[in-house]
């Protein structure tokens, strides 16, 4: 008698521990894992990895005291074919100019140094290379922006922001050439708070 409650006892036991034992293998093994991070997707390419060349210079513009920093950033898969970037970037951070110029723009003006009907490849790079490392020479900034003898003309500047910076000798102005012929200068007006474009500077 004591034999048969004994097998009694453990069949009862057997059957209500199985359910849960169960039930805790099937939780176990139906938990979904966390994926690893996926490494073999990264870029491959950065967003420095177009650019071919880079100048920047300091200077004396929107802030008395405080340089801009001008930057020229060339990118693309050649000097003869790419883009480049012209930005003003205050003494905050900020940028208060930005501008694209393409590589003919850089290199148009060559024509007036050859010597022969045309130009290798090897010399088209060496002068827009050059036009790079001189963009930002003193002599391309001017102060004041406007030279007492200057009268105003209509075009891209209205008459109250022009006034205003005729009477700035502080103003500095800074000139650069697109093409073959447009000379361009800019300077920032503290009546407007922006960088403006001015009339086009004399040869």
């Amino acid at each position: 008698m004591r034999v048969t409650n004994l097998i009694t006892l453990l069949s009862l036991a057997g059957a209500c521990s199985s359910p849960d034992a169960a039930r805790t293998t099937d939780t176990t093994t139906s938990a979904p894992m966390p994926e690893p991070p996926d490494t073999t997707r990264a870029r491959t390419v950065t967003a420095q990895s177009d650019t071919l060349k880079v100048v920047r210079q300091q200077h004396p513009f929107s802030a008395p005291g405080a340089p801009d920093v001008f930057t020229l950033a060339v990118r693309g898969t050649s000097l003869l074919t790419g883009e480049a970037t012209f930005t003003i970037t205050d003494a905050t951070g900020q940028v208060i100019f930005r501008e694209m110029l393409s590589s003919a723009d850089l290199e148009a003006s060559m024509v007036y140094e050859m010597k022969t009907p045309t130009a290798t490849p090897a010399k088209r790079e060496a002068f827009i290379r050059r036009r790079l490392d001189t963009f930002f020479a003193e002599r391309n900034f001017h102060k004041p922006a406007l030279g007492p003898q200057e009268t105003y003309a209509p075009g891209d500047l209205d008459r109250a922001t022009w006034d205003d910076l005729h009477q700035r000798p502080e103003a500095v102005s800074f000139h650069y050439l697109v093409g073959k012929e447009d000379k361009r200068r800019i300077v920032w007006s503290p009546l407007k708070k922006q960088v403006v474009r001015l009339a086009s500077f004399g040869g």
